[in-house]
């Protein structure tokens, strides 16, 4: 069987080791000229996953049609900011026949859509799935214990997953609930800001574990607000990934707040925004309007938002923990 992997950065490149475990016919797409050199010439991405090599049978193209053709399963694994454009792209190749999984966490700047319903804005298909949970790149290309949940409502899609994803180091707990899964694996990014913020205001791990806690209901609530079963907060893409992205410097979103909490100069915070993937910054523009056109309350969110760009004092965090 042949997959297809749409992006080439740490978290694609990662999924595509775990997928070749169980086969040898995967193609990597790439929109850059420049990557494809690279990919091709030296084996790994060594602006994001250096000394992880890619073996030979992978394949790399620049070519959409090229990439997908003769493909059962799609993954997307491109940041969110871009998924619009590429699946703009990809109606024009794809058939009926052939399965997407969505590994892309957040939601859409100006539409507020999830990735799952910016896909059905271009393509009609109910062979989708999504992947979230606690997995930093590094980590599942190392073959250490991952776990995942897959959430879909498709059984043949749940089963090419189940059949060529998972594996020795990889277990997948399934779910229907996309929309809760989505959800999870958008705003941990943002909560994982406020956990670094916390961190930088020199906050110990009992502070850590309260604000989590009281992430978890806050989540639950939104996810029970926007039609999704809030019993997908205690799975991998809920607490799972919470927990990892939270309390671990290998979380860029997690470092992103560290700087804001040590109050660092405004110059210092710009350069890391410019030359990191801060997908919660991203998805805390989204989340923010989704819950003000929603008119859903959800307090943390109203605070992130602000002390990251209305200059509101980090330490306003730790009085909302007492006074909420």
């Amino acid at each position: 069987m042949k997959i297809t992997i749409l992006g080439t950065g740490a978290y694609g490149i990662s999924l595509a080791l775990m997928f070749n475990k169980n086969t040898k016919s995967i193609t990597m797409w790439t929109k850059f000229k420049d990557e494809l050199d690279m990919l091709e010439s030296k084996r790994e991405n060594n602006k994001v996953l250096p000394r992880i090599k890619i073996p030979n049978n992978i394949t790399f193209t620049d070519k959409m049609e090229e990439a997908i053709k003769d493909s059962e399963l799609i993954v997307i694994a491109i940041p969110a900011a871009f998924c619009d454009n590429v699946f703009l792209e990809l109606k024009n190749y794809i058939k009926k026949d052939q399965h997407i999984c969505i590994a892309t966490k957040g939601i859409e700047q100006d539409t507020c859509l999830f990735i799952v319903d910016v896909l059905n804005k271009y393509i009609n298909t109910k062979n989708i799935a999504v992947i979230s949970g606690p997995s930093f790149a590094i980590d599942i290309a190392s073959n250490v214990p991952i776990g995942l949940t897959l959430a879909t409502k498709n059984k043949k899609t749940e089963t090419i997953l189940k059949d060529y994803l998972q594996n020795d180091v990889l277990k997948l707990r399934t779910t229907d609930d996309i929309i809760g899964t989505e959800i999870c694996g958008s705003i941990k990014n943002v909560i994982a800001i406020a956990s670094g913020i916390l961190d930088g205001l020199g906050m110990p791990e009992s502070t850590q574990a309260m604000f989590i806690t009281e992430s978890l209901h806050d989540i639950k609530e939104l996810i029970k607000s926007l039609g999704g079963d809030g019993k997908t907060i205690l799975s991998f893409a809920g607490f799972g990934d919470l927990l990892l992205t939270c309390t671990s410097t290998k979380s860029r979103n997690f470092r992103f707040g560290l700087l804001i909490g040590q109050n660092k100069s405004r110059d210092e915070i710009q350069n890391f925004i410019e030359n990191t993937t801060i997908e919660g910054l991203y998805t805390l523009k989204s989340i923010h309007k989704l819950l003000k056109n929603k008119k859903v309350n959800i307090p943390i969110i109203d605070l992130i938002y602000n002390i990251v760009f209305n200059n509101i004092s980090p330490d306003e965090l730790k009085k909302f923990l007492i006074e909420k």
